[in-house]
């Protein structure tokens, strides 16, 4: 049983008429904040905003790359060469620490987003090119990512510290994979149900598989993502479900 665990959200998302979940609600609960770059989602100001919410939270910044995929949310494949891909990671970060200091604050990790998330957890040349890229920027950055992922063993063989990550409204794969948004039951939307599930993976090391079977899971940060319609109220849950069993909810940083 781990008594320390990690709780994080996707923000940062809104892009300008367009808004995105509730972040100033989010930043009062979580403790890391994986914030947009412009990719998959975001515009400066409203990422400016965020930011400087989250510095008045005291709340950690990671930098939440994508593919440049605006019109899919960064949830579309892409065939992008490594060069490509480490310049636009790259160039994500810096634009995020950017902002992150005009608002009093710094950029702490790195955790890629959706098809990139998927995608690098399971394909080396992709892993090994956003892992060059945050070693260009700053080789002190944490890189999040899947809990037992290849991507974790293979930043570590180069340098970088990783978080293993697991998410709280996902269903998993009795082989500790996330079922695939398109299947049925793949999101989940009960908050009750969410933090029994994360008490749960801190106190026995898994949580219950979509076939009902138990998948161990090792984390040390739990993500809600933010565009959910419970997202609040599901990440409020399970801070205080963990919290009421004695497990302290703080950053990895």
């Amino acid at each position: 049983m781990m008594n320390m665990i990690d709780l994080n959200s996707d923000l940062g998302e809104s892009f300008g008429q367009w808004k995105m979940g509730d972040d100033n609600a989010m930043l009062s609960i979580v403790t890391s904040a994986n914030v947009a770059c412009g990719f998959h989602a975001g515009d400066p100001a409203g990422i400016f905003q965020t930011l400087k919410s989250a510095h008045k939270n005291q709340v950690v910044i990671g930098a939440h790359v994508s593919y440049p995929d605006l019109v899919g949310f960064g949830r579309r494949n892409m065939d992008i060469s490594s060069n490509e891909l480490i310049a636009d990671v790259i160039y994500q970060i810096g634009a995020l620490k950017g902002l992150a200091a005009a608002a009093g604050t710094t950029v702490s990790y790195v955790k890629p987003h959706g098809a990139l998330y998927n995608t690098i957890a399971h394909n080396e040349y992709q892993a090994l090119a956003v892992i060059t890229a945050i070693r260009e920027v700053d080789d002190n950055l944490v890189l999040v990512g899947l809990a037992s992922s290849k991507l974790l063993d293979l930043a570590q063989e180069n340098g970088l510290r990783t978080v293993a990550e697991a998410f709280a409204d996902r269903a998993y794969t009795p082989q500790g994979t996330l079922v695939s948004r398109r299947e049925k039951g793949s999101v989940l939307h009960d908050a009750n149900i969410v933090a029994r599930r994360m008490l749960q993976l801190v106190t026995e090391g898994g949580v219950e598989a979509i076939d009902g079977s138990f998948t161990r899971i090792q984390a040390d940060s739990i993500c809600v993502h933010g565009d959910s319609p419970d997202a609040v109220e599901m990440a409020r849950q399970v801070k205080l479900t963990l919290q009421q069993a004695g497990i302290t909810v703080r950053s990895f940083i």
